[in-house]
């Protein structure tokens, strides 16, 4: 009876028409028209079709997904179904940041913000360059602490550091 298209298993019907989760069937048909004329391709304009792009997904919201997402949450009982799948599939699965790619440590240099390579509490630092100019750090401390996920300096951009820790002899 209700089978979600696996391309439209990751979009937000209520986003692709501007609703809330309680809109009425009234805010709904307005909704969808409105979408209807924005996302048709003889009615929009050159300049407006950034206007058009999903924030959330980057990806172009077509008539087809319109005219999809009003179908499911016009219909009540499609509607309740679309609801529980949705909720379900957005609280099952906790994501983090994920790594734009894995660099070796071996690949990063020693001698971070300070010049004799360590940071205020005397850590060995290692750097490595983003693509965006800024910098991804990572110290003894941290690396002792199990931590593999990096942040760059300047930018959103995170890679995952490969090293292994040596064991000490005590």
């Amino acid at each position: 009876l209700f089978n979600l298209a696996s391309s439209y298993a990751d979009v937000d019907y209520y986003h692709v028409l501007l609703v809330s989760k309680h809109a009425t069937k009234a805010e709904l048909k307005v909704a969808y028209h409105k979408a209807l004329l924005e996302a048709h391709p003889d009615k929009r304009k050159q300049k407006d079709l950034a206007a058009a792009i999903d924030s959330a997904s980057k990806t172009m919201v077509d008539i087809d997904t319109v005219k999809e997402a009003y179908r499911v949450l016009s219909d009540d009982e499609l509607r309740a179904i679309y609801d529980s799948k949705h909720s379900a599939g957005r609280h099952s699965v906790a994501t983090g940041p994920r790594p734009a790619q894995v660099v070796s440590l071996e690949e990063f240099t020693e001698g971070g913000s300070e010049a004799d390579g360590s940071d205020e509490q005397g850590n060995g630092v290692w750097t490595y360059q983003c693509r965006c100019g800024g910098l991804y750090q990572i110290t003894a401390a941290l690396m002792e602490d199990g931590v593999h996920l990096v942040a760059c300096s300047s930018c959103s951009e995170a890679v995952w550091v490969g090293y292994e820790l040596a064991e000490s002899e005590e």
